[in-house]
């Protein structure tokens, strides 16, 4: 009988000596459980158990709407989604000082709402915002900053992917809850991030960039109406029940062209 301590070493020795070889994660994981099941259990019972649990772990429904999510942020982006948000934010942050970086922390909030991602968050928003700031004097350390700052809201206004895996990896966890949850940090964050951006701002004397007409303000506001809409429809669809995970990240296929 091999020594439970013995094998925790062994297992953990073997994935630091891999992961400092630079193999994916993925592939330390496996050969490091592998190597460590070896020394507890005979060769053939190890193989029909590593490729059985492999398998296993990746037969679930819920992990097909990782993928969508990722896609449903390029959808978004080509569709025009992220662009309409950016000009929704405008209404509400243009005529404060420093409106880009404001714009830049309510766009990634909104955007991220809809993709479940801060990665797709923070390049759809963030890759145009930053250069703009920049041109327009802002100082690029800040601007590069605001965007990185306020991009994990992606992770936590929901619907989100990381929620999502964290339900299943968890195992009967509720979904609404941790959106709940979820819905709060993400708020507070955004708020935690506009005002270090007030204080930046105001030392600096960052000036005023959008001029928002009154004809304008309208014409944002319907144009944003689809892209608000789709908040609606995913949130209040997982939190009613009324949406499956895999319909979630397809509903932006619906009003892509809206």
């Amino acid at each position: 009988m091999i020594d439970p301590i013995f094998a925790s070493c062994t297992l953990i020795a073997v994935f630091v000596v891999l992961l400092a070889m630079g193999a994916p994660i993925g592939i330390c994981i496996v050969i490091a459980s592998f190597s460590t099941m070896m020394l507890v259990l005979p060769f053939d019972i190890s193989m029909f158990a590593t490729a059985q649990k492999m398998f296993s772990s990746l037969d679930s429904f819920a992990l097909l709407a990782v993928p969508f999510f990722v896609l449903s942020g390029v959808i978004m982006n080509i569709g025009g989604i992220a662009a309409r948000l950016v000009n929704f934010a405008k209404l509400f942050t243009g005529k404060l000082p420093g409106s880009l970086s404001y714009i830049n922390i309510v766009g990634n909030m909104m955007f991220g709402a809809i993709s479940g991602s801060a990665i797709a968050a923070s390049t759809s928003i963030g890759g145009v915002r930053v250069p703009m700031s920049a041109r327009e004097g802002y100082d690029r350390g800040f601007a590069a900053a605001v965007n990185i700052a306020s991009a994990p809201t992606g992770m936590l206004i929901p619907p989100t992917t990381a929620f999502i895996l964290y339900a299943l990896v968890s195992g009967g966890t509720s979904i609404a809850a941790v959106f709940a949850g979820g819905l709060v940090a993400g708020v507070l964050w955004d708020v935690g991030c506009m005002l270090v951006t007030l204080v930046v701002a105001k030392r600096h004397n960052y000036r005023v960039f959008f001029t928002v007409q009154k004809g304008i303000e309208l014409k944002f506001a319907i144009e944003a109406i689809p892209s608000l809409l789709l908040i609606v429809i995913i949130v209040g669809g997982i939190v009613q029940g009324f949406l499956l995970r895999l319909k979630r990240p397809l509903s932006p296929w619906c009003i892509r062209y809206c």
